[in-house]
Order: structure tokens, then C-alpha cells, then sequence
């Protein structure tokens, strides 16, 4: 698995692709002001597996990892405790990412994708990424951290669309995804919830004693959340 294991920019995009290139399709007009770039995670994705091929895979997970990033392993950890010291392994995995979710503002999004080893398996990945600077910064691509990544080997590749699939939050009703998403956040290390800054994201977390664990993205739809992606992985002892 990959743990152990948009409109795309053009020009910008082919050259750093760990895949074939595609386009990105929005699922249907986005609602009321939204300052959201899918665009921005399909960039930070696919430089974050270009730098696991040149530079090698811990590494770039310690460089594009948040400090307070979460990984499992199976439990939750730590991702750059985990990874301090931890040499890379002869061949890194490569991803490509097939559908991307954002917040309203554009400042906390997620990635889904597929992993290929050199050995010929296979799998999914799920990463969730965040903006780590202020307001009146340039938005750069180096400034966006992974924060949570996991996933998991699967017999065959799951099916996917030619075009990178895009799906951004509401931005109906910001104050009450705010106030919603407030009831909702709590966390501990191995289970939790936690939101984007303007209310709109959910990513939540469930690990069980024997390292089965759940991770869920949830979109805000102008007046409740919609689970948009549920990713179940068994315990590594079944």
C-alpha cells in the first residue's frame, strides 16, 4: 500500500506527471463565490509522486507532510515522527490521482487516487491537503502540506474516469457549514474529525484496536454534509 509502500495546467502539468495527462470535469456549477482551484491538489499530487521518484518515497513524504500530519500504520502516527530517520526503500511507489474534493475557499482539499509497485501490485490512496500560509501570501504550490494520507493494496485497480473528477463545497450558507462543522470536530490520535476554515471540508478518521480503520470526506451541500468518500480498510491480521 501507498503507506508502506482541473483544469490540469498544461504545459506545467505534463512536465511533472507521474501519469497519463488529463483533463478535470467540475460536477456542475459551482454554488454562489467559491475562491476553490482543484487545480492547486492535482499540482501538489503529482509533484509529491515526481519527488518520490527523484528524491526517494520517505523523503518526500517528510517534505510535504504538515508537522502535525497523520498517517497509519497501522495505528495512527505521527507521520514526520514516523518518518524521521527512516530510510527510503530501492524503489519508490508510484500514484496518480483520479478525483480531487475542495472547500469552498480553495484552502483545505483531498486527493484520491491509484498506487503500482514495482512488483506489480496495486492499490488506492486518499490524501488530504491544506494551505500552510497566511491570507496575503502569494499561493504558491510549495506552501500546501499533505495532512492526513493512507491507503491501501487492492486484487485489481479500482475503475476510474479518463477525466480527473472535481467536486467542490457549497458556498451557500458559509456561517451555518461553519457552526456545523464546530459540533463535529474533535480528535484524538486514533479517531476523530476535523474541518477546513471555512466549515465547508470534514475529513474524519476511525482506527479499531486491531488496525481496521475508516477515513471519510464529507462536502457541505448549502445546508447539511454529504459523505463523498468512504474508504474502509480491514485489519492487517484478516
Amino acid at each position: 500500500m501507498r503507506l508502506t509502500g482541473v483544469l490540469l495546467l498544461c504545459g506545467a502539468l505534463a512536465a511533472c506527471s507521474a501519469g497519463p495527462q488529463r483533463g478535470t470535469r467540475i460536477d456542475g456549477p459551482l454554488p454562489g463565490r467559491s475562491y476553490a482551484n482543484p487545480s492547486k491538489i492535482v499540482v501538489s499530487e503529482i509533484a509529491f509522486a515526481r519527488l518520490a521518484q527523484e528524491k526517494g518515497q520517505w523523503t518526500a513524504f517528510r517534505e510535504t507532510a504538515a508537522d502535525d500530519a497523520l498517517m497509519f500504520v497501522p495505528q495512527a502516527a505521527n507521520a514526520q515522527q514516523f518518518l524521521d530517520g527512516r530510510a527510503d526503500p530501492p524503489a519508490a511507489v508510484a500514484w496518480q490521482p483520479h478525483s480531487v474534493f475542495m472547500a469552498c475557499d480553495g484552502r483545505t482539499g483531498a486527493s484520491t487516487g491509484a498506487w503500482q509497485r514495482n512488483d506489480g501490485s496495486t492499490g488506492y490512496y486518499t490524501t488530504v491537503w491544506q494551505r500552510q500560509d497566511g491570507r496575503d501570501r502569494r499561493d504558491r504550490d510549495e506552501d500546501w502540506k499533505w495532512v492526513l494520507d493512507h491507503g491501501d493494496v487492492l486484487a485489481s485497480p479500482r475503475a476510474f474516469d479518463e477525466m480527473i473528477d472535481s467536486r467542490i463545497a457549497s458556498c451557500t450558507d458559509g456561517a451555518m457549514a461553519i457552526a456545523a462543522s464546530r459540533t463535529m470536530v474533535a480528535a484524538d490520535m486514533q479517531s476523530g474529525t476535523r474541518a477546513s476554515e471555512d466549515g465547508t471540508f470534514l475529513w474524519s478518521w476511525k482506527v479499531e484496536g486491531n488496525g481496521a480503520r475508516t477515513v471519510t470526506l464529507s462536502l457541505w451541500n448549502g445546508s447539511g454534509f454529504d459523505d463523498v468518500l468512504v474508504d474502509r480498510v480491514a485489519s492487517p491480521a484478516q
